[in-house]
């Protein structure tokens, strides 16, 4: 018997991409405005029946890249952006290079010029993305429009799977326009491979590690939060009460309660007092003083844990290096530590006892009354009505600094920054797309959405302010808060202390307030401490997004050049300098 074959489908090259990515359980896409993208755009305004796609307006290539990575952090799903590469991409690299370094899978689609009017004699290459090549984990061009639903499927298999990254697809021009045949055929499977797990002579050596420890300590990073190890990790954590310091989008995977589990960079003054660290997907970099003394004690037995050997033994040679998922190492040796009868007698107190200097000396300061508004003052007035599963967004340098001993982390993925290059600026695009996706869930979910609270610098803010204008457009919930000292603080103050004078430092206290109203959000400026509790409470009441320029006090940072037991970011410590310029002992 036979059968009489279906005919083919004719769709648009954009109608083709949009079926690609609908299926990728993503609602939202992130895009600056023009022709380049214009009929995938179109395609999916029209398919908002079947797929209700929101489009958030860009109006900087960084802005438009740092939303899709600050919804693929907040998510865990795939990001989406895009720009036209002939003259978006240059703008759009301190986006894509600040997503490739966090691990973000996020998948930037970019019109390309039509190869036959490439220029013989040209200022560019014949490839416009040889500029990205060396900062992605994977950059091609669709060959023909006939290919598209597979190199969509392609790139964001790159962008998500072992390592999360930037995965950049080319297309060029008119392809989104061109009329394709689509053959009825199976759906192409999204599978995910399945990482592997520690080998049994690993796992018996680091269980009899962590049994026989006095002092043990788990470090958490961003490759825990990936590997999905949340779970896991609190339970370990629980059973065996092992202390678990986070950091990066690390922070929250365990509570941030003070009991089990603490945030690095306050904690990080214990670290020196632990005989046994367990570092779960976490990049031993300067942040963690390169897992070297004085930050850790010489002599400490360290196991790592990373799905990429690469990372195992950089700048310190671990005793148990293990190259394997850290959720399925996690849930190993709590089976293994359960199979041997382990009890542990040590209380993870002592992490408390080791903060005690620095602790006191930060709730003796921010107190008073009186204006100028010290940045303890803003973070703890911002702590008592900051609800536990909002999602906060770190920027600037002194300001953070001052946030991290104050901040406290209830949850996962409830934590981003510009860690771990310190780009500057790039918490604002982060912070739009981590409240659309917070604005998607209460859509699917029927609940209001959870707050995204950003916390930035003068300096910081002055770089993405316009992203503001889609965030507004978006009905996002987001509030921005400004620490105002007038100038860019770390610079002024390391001037200081090292010239005894400053140059090139003085910003103004500017009425950065009125750059949000400009865009039609709300907008304070908050001169006094007793102000700052009720500009928060209208904030977290409001339905559309909130900037709050608060005027801080531009000495402040001084006491951070100075005084130890206040740096919670140590910028100093430096490989080459760490004999004589590391954090000194708090006495």
């Amino acid at each position: 018997m036979t059968t009489t074959p279906k005919r083919p489908n004719t769709l648009t090259g954009g109608e083709v991409i949009n079926h690609a990515l609908s299926r990728y359980g993503v609602n939202t896409t992130f895009a600056l405005a023009g022709t380049a993208h214009a009929h995938l755009l179109w395609a999916m305004e029209q398919d908002k029946a079947r797929h209700p796609w929101t489009i958030i307006s860009g109006r900087h290539e960084t802005g438009t890249v740092g939303a899709a990575d600050g919804y693929a952090r907040a998510t865990g799903k795939l990001g989406i952006a895009m720009i036209n590469a002939e003259h978006g991409l240059a703008n759009a690299m301190t986006g894509i290079v600040v997503a490739q370094a966090a691990c973000s899978p996020v998948l930037v689609l970019t019109t390309l010029g039509i190869p036959s009017q490439t220029e013989a004699i040209s200022e560019r290459g014949n490839d416009l993305m040889d500029m990205a090549k060396p900062f992605v984990k994977w950059a091609k061009a669709v060959p023909d429009p006939s290919r598209l639903e597979e190199y969509v499927h392609a790139a964001a298999k790159q962008a998500m799977t072992g390592r999360p990254g930037v995965a950049m697809l080319g297309i060029p021009n008119g392809w989104e326009s061109k009329a394709v045949e689509m053959s009825e055929r199976g759906e192409m499977a999204l599978t995910t491979p399945r990482h592997p797990g520690p080998s049994d002579e690993a796992l018996k050596t680091a269980t009899a590690l962590l049994a026989n420890a006095k002092r043990p300590l788990i470090l958490v990073g961003a490759g825990a939060m990936l590997s999905g190890a949340s779970p896991a990790l609190r339970r370990l954590a629980e059973t065996f009460r092992f202390p678990v310091l986070g950091n990066s989008m690390g922070r929250g995977i365990v509570a941030e309660d003070l009991k089990i589990g603490f945030p690095w960079p306050l904690a990080q003054v214990a670290a020196k007092q632990a005989d046994v660290v367990l570092v779960l997907g976490a990049r031993l970099t300067q942040r963690m003083g390169f897992g070297l003394a004085p930050r850790f004690a010489q002599n400490a037995k360290f196991i790592q844990v990373d799905v990429h050997a690469e990372e195992l033994n950089r700048n310190r040679v671990i005793d148990v290096p293990i190259v394997a998922d850290v959720r399925l190492t996690v849930e190993a040796l709590q089976t293994e530590l359960t199979r041997i009868g382990f009890k542990n007698s040590v209380d993870p107190t002592w992490i408390n006892e080791a903060m005690t200097a620095r602790v006191a000396r930060i709730e003796e300061l921010g107190l008073d009354e009186s204006a100028p508004i010290h940045p303890y003052r803003m973070a703890r007035e911002l702590m008592k009505v900051m609800p536990d599963d909002s999602i906060y967004v770190g920027d600037g340098a002194d300001i953070q600094n001052w946030m991290h001993a104050i901040l406290r982390i209830k949850h996962p993925r409830a934590f981003m920054d510009h860690y771990p290059y310190g780009s500057m600026g790039t918490g604002t695009p982060l912070a739009i797309g981590a409240a659309s996706a917070m604005k998607e869930e209460a859509l699917k979910a029927g609940t209001t959405p959870r707050p995204t609270v950003l916390v930035t610098g003068d300096g910081a803010f002055g770089f993405y302010c316009s992203e503001f204008n889609g965030a507004v457009m978006a009905g996002l919930r987001l509030i921005c808060l400004i620490s105002n000292d007038a100038g860019w603080g770390t610079e002024r103050h390391g001037q200081l202390k090292a010239l005894g004078g400053q140059v090139n430092c003085d910003l103004g206290h500017c009425d950065y307030h009125l750059i949000g109203e400009a865009y039609g959000a709300i907008g304070r400026r908050i001169e006094k401490p007793a102000d700052i509790a009720p500009a928060l409470k209208m904030a977290f009441a409001a339905d559309r997004p909130v900037v709050l320029n608060v005027i801080t006090d531009p000495m402040a940072g001084l006491l951070r050049k100075e005084d130890p037991r206040v740096q919670c970011i140590a910028f100093e410590d430096l490989v080459s300098s760490q004999k004589t310029q590391y954090t000194p002992e708090i006495a």
